[in-house]
């Protein structure tokens, strides 16, 4: 089973491209996004610390600890999730190539399980971009519900996001593995076209409908 990965940052539009590929090509879709929250009970159940320490957390607990240590803390839990989600990829068993996205396939993760050059690009926003993003989502304040200060919480989580950026696009440039900064100044399909030169896609089916786990 071929299976294309999408990494990066947060808020940078890998769903959206991710969607696209698998409409065009007709593969199945996997969003790691949807499993995430199963994946890091299970590694809480399993003693994994930074999952176990997080699933005690109120908001306040989350959002109001320093950039810094969020950062260093979704690194963490990445990559205590990741055997999950390839686990959850070998399940699949599917009889088309698949498609998958999310922050968690990181470049290191990718480079270590021997995840080819032309099987992954990695997505990340400037930070202008991701501000101004995150700032129209409708889920944001559902997130930040019982932060004593919204606005610091706020201003904290994206400070990570930023940081995480950054440390997935040196890594992937590290690692070989292309790099597509998102401004809003490309097009959906102009995002395609860049996508569909990094990966070497082997399978076309145009009349075949997305299918999403």
């Amino acid at each position: 089973m071929k299976v294309y990965y999408i990494g990066g940052s947060p808020c940078s539009g890998k769903s959206t491209l991710a969607e696209m590929i698998a409409t065009k090509y007709g593969f199945y879709y996997y969003k790691l996004d949807d499993k995430i929250e199963e994946h890091m009970k299970k590694a809480a159940e399993a003693l994994k610390p930074r999952c176990k320490a997080y699933s005690g957390m109120t908001p306040e607990q989350v959002w109001m600890r320093t950039p810094e240590i969020q950062f260093k803390d979704e690194i963490g839990i990445y990559q205590e999730i990741f055997d999950y989600a390839l686990f959850d990829l070998e399940k699949l068993n599917s009889s088309t190539p698949v498609i998958t996205e999310g922050a968690g396939f990181m470049p290191e993760l990718m480079k270590k399980v021997g995840i080819r050059i032309n099987e992954y690009i990695c997505i990340v926003p400037t930070c202008d971009f991701q501000i101004e993003k995150y700032s129209k989502r409708e889920r944001v304040p559902y997130v930040l519900e019982g932060c004593s200060d919204k606005e610091k919480a706020f201003d904290n989580w994206m400070k990570r996001d930023i940081m995480f950026a950054k440390y997935a696009a040196e890594n992937a440039e590290k690692y070989g593995y292309e790099v597509m900064w998102t401004d809003g100044r490309n097009s959906p399909s102009v995002m395609l076209g860049m996508a569909e030169k990094s990966l070497a896609f082997d399978y076309v089916d145009h009349n075949r409908e997305v299918t999403k786990s």
